[in-house]
């Protein structure tokens, strides 16, 4: 009799977790409408407001230092209170009502300490979430269920910046832009509010199997991680990459944030595609996107225009990638219960080598752009050689 009716329940969980990552998607493409839209003219609101390269690279790399320093707290306090989604529903509060306070700063210093806000709220809420999401997506591949979810994270993503487009186009400015963007971020908080109304238990959609993990704090592991930092420290923030845009006048002010969008399809795209190879293929996968991403910066700073757009599409395959496969594999290496904090500790060092990379390379802008291509370049090439050994070596690499 008991076999009888498993396969019912496991198809109606199957089902519950699908659509719980369709809703999540919803949740994070209104999200990223608003919080992408601000980021495609940040860069330049804040030379508008009197920053230099060096502030904007610092900014931009200390909010993601802030937000992901931040999740190695939050995860543990997800993973020791269970109440993930109190955690998520915080973390977009803050997140979320950061931008459209960026209408009225009247300086940088306002406006970055609105930025870091923004991070902040991201960091309460990304640990949690992402271990909702992994309990919803084992079923469907983790691979796929991550690379759809990024999809639509990324359309949100798009949409954002070319609704701040729109704006510029219609001679509003950035303040109407970062007003219009509180639209979707007051979407998102709604949808937000009635999820756990919905599933309020997502921990149980996750079918319990034996399979192996990564020994959370060998070697292998560890060394793994650090290839992953390598790669956040050679990924310029789009700011830096808005500005330098900007101040050359490669292309009108106006226009800039299409170029993220474009980017933003590229992520979209890539995640999808990444994440259907990692289910069939594991972690070598990576291999792949790394060899892509690393081409981005000598194509943004030295290829003129056609140069830019072609970089941006590759900055968009590592974006896809560290958000849809890295995450995937954090997810299958790590036991249920410790899956907050092994999130929030991936994230604490990702953010703080993201913001060491940054630094430098706003540091290297104002005095060698050929030391920052060099720079990014050369991390993501080391990178690629250390995971190169990590996956050589199969054992304990999860198929």
């Amino acid at each position: 009799m008991q076999s009888a009716t498993e396969p019912a329940r496991t198809s109606l969980s199957q089902s519950s977790a699908i659509r719980l990552v369709v809703l999540l998607g919803i949740i994070s493409l209104f999200a990223d409408m608003t919080y992408e839209g601000a980021r495609s003219i940040t860069g330049p609101y804040l030379a508008l407001l009197g920053a230099n390269a060096v502030v904007v690279g610092v900014v931009a790399g200390g909010g993601e230092l802030l937000g992901y320093g931040l999740r190695l707290l939050s995860g543990l306090v997800s993973d020791k209170t269970e109440r993930y989604w109190t955690l998520t529903i915080l973390g977009y509060v803050v997140n979320l009502v950061a931008v459209p306070l960026l209408a009225i700063a009247g300086t940088w210093q306002v406006a970055a300490a609105f930025m870091l806000m923004e991070r902040l709220g991201k960091g309460i809420r990304a640990p949690a979430k992402d271990a909702i999401l992994s309990h919803a997506t084992q079923q469907m591949g983790r691979g796929w269920g991550y690379g759809l979810h990024e999809a639509m994270d990324q359309l949100g993503a798009t949409i954002g910046p070319l609704l701040v487009m729109a704006v510029l186009s219609m001679k509003g400015g950035y303040a109407a832009s970062f007003a219009w963007l509180g639209v979707p971020a007051l979407i998102t908080l709604i949808l937000v509010a009635i999820a756990p109304v919905l599933y309020p238990h997502p921990k149980d959609l996750e079918v319990k199997l034996n399979i192996p993990h990564f020994e959370p704090f060998s070697r292998r592991f560890w060394l793994y991680l650090f290839a992953v930092f390598l790669i956040a420290a050679g990924f310029i923030d789009f700011p830096l990459a808005a500005f330098h845009f900007a101040k050359t006048h490669l292309l009108p002010d106006r226009w800039i944030p299409a170029l993220y969008a474009l980017a933003m399809i590229s992520d979209a795209l890539a995640a999808m595609i990444l994440g259907r190879l990692y289910d069939r293929y594991g972690l070598k996968v990576i291999l792949l996107s790394t060899a892509i991403s690393a081409c981005f910066a000598p194509l943004v700073f030295w290829g003129g225009l056609p140069g830019a757009v072609l970089g941006m599409l590759c900055w968009g395959v590592g974006m896809g990638a560290l958000a849809s496969i890295v995450k995937a594999s954090v997810a299958t290496m790590t036991p249920s219960d410790r899956r907050g904090a092994a999130f929030g500790l991936f994230n604490a060092g990702y953010g703080l080598f993201w913001f060491i990379g940054s630094a430098l390379m706003g540091l290297l802008y104002d005095h060698s752009i050929t030391a920052l291509v060099l720079f990014s370049f050369g991390v993501q090439v080391v990178a690629f050689g250390i995971l190169i050994g990590v996956l050589t070596n199969k054992k304990e690499i999860p198929s």
